[in-house]
């Protein structure tokens, strides 16, 4: 099965653009989702974050506070390592797990940080969904509200653009309106089915 990572700067659109693939039948496996779901109350990943980072990370409702664990480890690389190694290992068992239980011609995997959490090797291609930096900046404001500072925070944090791009096998261009998004993921969507047959010829002659 053909995997196609899905990846991009915050405020680029990589959810509009996952429901799309979503919408034309494409089983749509998303990082940040199965993170949510290993940290919920009684799961063996967040105890072990509890034990790692103290109890001032759950709330009140004994779930993860996912703001102020973000806040800790944002600007403290060693931190947020160990953060990684708790839960990286898991969320890759997951992936490749529903990965395999599909029977489709391919799959589209999330995974916002790909680059930067060097997990190119998850995926058989890349997909970036890309914006100007100041199309990502207004979104954000608006989305997140939050400070010009903040925001400058998190792209300092990501891969810059030219290398994600860079790094990329196909781009999507969300600057434009919805219909023009529409016919980019329709072109996507039909080249993934030609390169997953012709991945699927070519093994079936091995």
């Amino acid at each position: 099965m053909l995997r196609i990572g899905l990846t991009g700067g915050i405020g680029s659109g990589k959810s509009t653009v996952a429901e799309l693939f979503a919408a034309r039948g494409v089983p749509v496996i998303d990082a940040d989702a199965i993170a949510r779901e290993l940290v919920a109350p009684g799961q063996p990943a967040l105890a072990e974050i509890v034990a790692s980072f103290g109890t001032d990370c759950i709330d009140a409702e004994g779930r993860l506070d996912r703001a102020r664990l973000r806040e800790r480890v944002f600007n403290d690389a060693a931190q947020r390592e160990r953060l990684e190694a708790i839960l990286h290992p898991r969320i890759h068992a997951v992936m490749a797990e529903r990965t395999a239980a599909q029977s489709t011609a391919y799959v589209l995997l999330v995974i916002p940080l790909l680059f930067e959490s060097g997990q190119r090797d998850l995926v058989d291609r890349v997909l970036v969904v890309d914006v100007p930096v100041e199309l990502q900046r207004a979104r954000v404001s608006t989305r997140d509200h939050l400070t010009d500072a903040q925001i400058d925070a998190i792209l300092a944090a990501q891969v810059q653009r030219n290398l994600r791009i860079n790094g990329a096998d196909d781009v999507i261009d969300n600057s434009g309106d919805a219909a023009g998004l529409e016919r980019q993921v329709d072109a996507l969507h039909h080249r993934y089915l030609l390169l997953s047959e012709t991945l699927n010829n070519s093994s079936f002659r091995t």
